[in-house]
Formats: C-alpha cells, structure tokens, sequence
C-alpha cells in the first residue's frame, strides 16, 4: 500500500519538471542548429569554419541583402536616396520589430534604410523592396538574383525583412560573403552598420548590436538577426590595425552567448590572420547568365538578361543593311550594273545625306562627247539601294528619261532615312538607369550616346516613366548590338543592362 502511495508522486513531479522545461525555460534555448565562419575580410581567407554550408534560417540577416541591393539602386540612378516612399498596407502590417510606418504615409527612403540598418525594421525594409521593384515578390527575384551574381550558392530569399517562410534559407557562409560585399562595395554607407542610435525621420533608433559594438574592440558591424526558427545570429566585423576579420554565427541561444561566442571567434581570427596581408577587395557582382523569368499577367514568361564584364575586344561594327551608297552607270550600248564607289565619294556622300536642309535630287545629265555616248554617273543621296535597271531594259529609254528630267527639272524629292527600324530582328535595347527626372535620364541617353557612338549610332532614345522613377534607354538594336554596347559602356563604369523582346 505504501509503495502505491509513492509511485503517483514521482510520477508527479516528472511531470511538473517536464513542464517546468518546456514552459518556464525560454524557447531560445532549444536552438536551431549552431553554425560559424570566420575569414580574413582583407584577402577572404578562411579561417574557421563549422556547419558553415548547412542551409538555416538567417532571420534579419536579410536585411543585409535588402540594404545591398538599394545602395545598388542608388548608385545606379533607379532612385534617389531622397525620394519620398509611401508605405503600403503590406509594409505597415508587418510585424515587429518595427519603425511604426502608417498605410499611406510618406517617408525619405534614407530614414528607411537607417531603420533597417540599426532598428532592423520589418517595415522598413518591405518598404525599401516596395520602392525599387514595385512588389516584394519582385523584389525578392531581385534579391536571388543578386545573390547569385555574388556567388551566395545556398541562399534563397522569399522577403526583404527575413521572418520566417518556408524557403527562406541561407548559410553561414553565404552571409559572410554578403557581409564583405558591404564592407568593399559601399564604404560610403558602411558606417550605418556602427552606428549605436540613429535618426530614422519619425523617431530616433537604437542598434540592436549596440552591446557588441560597445563591448567588443574594434568592432564596427555588421547585423543581428533573431526569430525563434533561427536563434541569434550575427554578422561582425571588426578592425584592429592593419588586420579585418570577419565572423558570422548561426543558432546562438541568447544575445549574450552569441555575443561572447562571437568575440571568442573574432579573437581566434585575429591570432589567425596575418599582420600583413594584401588587400584583395571581392569582384563586383556580374549578372552574366544571371537571368530571371518573371511571369507576366497573362502567363507568359518574359526574360530580363542583365550583362556586365570588360571588353576583351573591339571590333568595327558592320555597316547596317542599306547604307552602301552605289553608282549607277548607263551607256549607250547597256546600262551596266551597280558598283560600290571610291571612298573620297562614301565622305562626301555621307558629308550631304547628314546635313539639316533638305536634299534635293540631282537630275541625271548626258554630256555625249564623242560618237559613242560617256558613261552617265549618278550618286545616290538616298540611304535606301537604288534600283537596278532591268538588263532587257533598251539604252534608249533611260537616255530618253535622263533628257526629259534636264529639259522639265523635275524634282524626285529622295527619301532619306534617318533612324533604323526595330524591325528586322532590332527588337533589342540596352538600360543605361534609373533617374528622378525625365531631364535626368535625357541628360544621360545624350551624353552615353556622345561618348560611345560606334555602337548606339542610329538607336532610339527613349525615356519610359517608371512608378520609381525614369528609366534612360537605348532602343532598335540587334542582340548582337546591344550585347557589344553593354560590355563598351560598362567598360567605361557606366551601368547598363540588356532588354530582350517584350
């Protein structure tokens, strides 16, 4: 009987301790799996690595490649860092953390990038993706899109803010990449990352790695991340003399044990790494083979093939078809066929079809200086062929032709063409930017076209108004063409991508 008395007890209190751990410890000790990388941001080395290609949950993380990609558009002229956003009821509800942003209100996109730089806003960084690429879908292929170019293999983005979806997933190894990219890419705007309070336009901000920022020596970034799928992860870098390390850890258990493991990495790193090291700063991103097929409303897909890369060589474009300029030459006896002319006569006869007055048509003329007739020479003016006459056709004729246009001085005003038709297989384009004003992007289209005329030479400039701004393009060329173009012009540090048929 006694024993039957116990047995309930135990049993009672295994069942309160199973509860105490499920229910009284935090969630956050039951972490997501721990992953660390460690490299020498000066040359990339690596110099610790564990679970570091294992795909996690990077949580705010994302941000960094939200924050990436709008220095990007920036720099590219697709918006302004002063341009006003209005926040959408998607980017007002998400959840926290968060700046507070209203349905409808307006903010400067540069208090948005402070929030999610240092507050690590979710609202903020959806309105970032909004603002650039219409949607947060889009804005998402983008983010793949990018990544891809960076070299991030194992990362798939679905958000700009990082909360959880299925999908959503990245390493630790990735994200050091990422984290490097912002330190080299954009020194301009690295500082946000150190920044301990900020002014984010409705509020002033804190850091959300403001104790590792203030704990840590030389400590100057890069991003925190939590959700309860991820853990505490952070991204840091810091600095000490000549020496930069980088540390990323996934699946941390709290703030403070991911802060103390962190700086245990980062000092491992700085005995690791070399006093002295070259500085070999990442390749930028090339959107060769980086393509993305979005679809569009009616269920086709559509292809947007963004190029970068240096000219390896230059070749002399081909003369567009139509543009030889003939003679041709009659005789008495038969009209003989067309031959090219010299190329004193090409100058001049470019010299005269590019002048602003109209041409006139210059009548053909016999000067008969012997009994056999001279041959009878007559320039096109035209850029379209002239055509041949029919061999069949009696030498009388055109001589009689000739005479009729002297005697009455007829006019045959010539059709001079002056910009190439898209048709043809010219279905291809190139995109200079993305500018605040239509003034802007025809600044642009005329100085671009200036400065490499060889190739956009006879193309149309057109300037397509935008919901984020003004895009500057390059219309009716080949692919061939605009493929050449793109590689001449990034070549000389101007941004551009290609425009496939739509």
């Amino acid at each position: 009987m006694r024993a039957r008395r116990v047995q309930p007890a135990r049993y009672g209190l295994f069942i309160l301790a199973a509860i105490w751990v499920l229910l009284i410890l935090p969630l956050s000790a039951m972490a997501a799996p721990y992953a660390a990388y460690v490299i020498d941001a000066r040359t990339g080395e690596v110099l610790h690595s564990t679970n570091a290609d294992t795909r996690l949950h990077p949580a705010s993380l994302t941000k960094m490649m939200t924050l990436y990609i709008a220095f990007e558009a920036i720099k590219r002229g697709e918006i302004s860092i002063d341009s006003k956003v209005k926040i959408s009821s998607n980017a007002a509800s998400e959840p926290p953390s968060k700046l507070g942003l209203k349905s409808g209100q307006t903010i400067a996109l540069r208090y948005l990038i402070r929030a999610a730089a240092v507050k690590s806003a979710n609202d903020a960084a959806t309105a970032i993706g909004e603002a650039i690429e219409g949607s947060e879908a889009k804005f998402a292929r983008r983010m793949n899109r990018t990544a891809k170019a960076l070299g991030m293999k194992n990362t798939t983005f679905k958000n700009a803010h990082g909360l959880t979806e299925p999908g959503h997933m990245s390493t630790a190894h990735d994200m050091t990449i990422l984290g490097r990219h912002l330190l080299y890419d954009f020194p301009e705007y690295y500082n946000l990352f150190s920044r301990i309070t900020a002014d984010a336009g409705v509020r002033k901000v804190s850091h959300t790695n403001r104790r590792f920022l203030t704990s840590y020596k030389g400590a100057d970034g890069i991003k925190t991340g939590y959700t309860r799928a991820a853990g505490f992860n952070l991204v840091a870098s810091a600095e000490r003399g000549n020496e930069r390390v980088i540390v990323t850890v996934f699946g941390g258990t709290s703030t403070s044990a991911r802060n103390a493991k962190v700086a245990e990495l980062m000092d491992l790193g700085f005995r690791r790494a070399p006093s002295k090291a070259p500085l070999h700063k990442p390749a930028k991103p090339s959107y060769v083979d980086v393509e993305d097929i979005p679809m569009a409303s009616n269920g086709a897909a559509g292809k947007t093939i963004r190029v970068v890369g240096a000219v390896t060589s230059s070749k002399r474009p081909n003369l567009r078809p139509g543009s030889t300029v003939e003679v041709v030459v009659a005789t008495a006896e038969k009209p003989q066929a067309t031959s090219p002319i010299f190329k004193a006569d090409i100058t001049a006869a470019l010299q005269e079809a590019q002048k602003t007055v109209p041409v006139q048509a210059v009548a053909p003329v016999l000067r008969p200086s012997a009994p056999e007739a001279e041959a009878v020479k007559v320039a096109a003016v035209s850029m379209r062929p002239i055509q041949r006459p029919a061999e069949t056709e009696p030498a009388a004729e055109v001589i009689k032709v000739a005479q009729v246009a002297k005697i009455k001085k007829v006019p045959a005003a010539p059709e001079v063409i002056t910009r190439v038709s898209t048709s043809g297989g010219r279905h291809w384009g190139v995109n200079v930017g993305r500018y605040p004003s239509r003034y802007a992007a025809e600044k642009v289209l005329l100085k671009t076209a200036l400065s490499e005329i060889s190739t956009l030479d006879g193309t149309l400039r057109k300037v397509v108004q935008r919901p984020q701004g003004f895009d500057a393009n390059f219309l009716g060329m080949t692919r061939e063409t605009a493929d050449l173009a793109c590689r001449r012009l990034v070549a000389r540090n101007v941004n551009c991508f290609m425009i496939g048929p739509s």
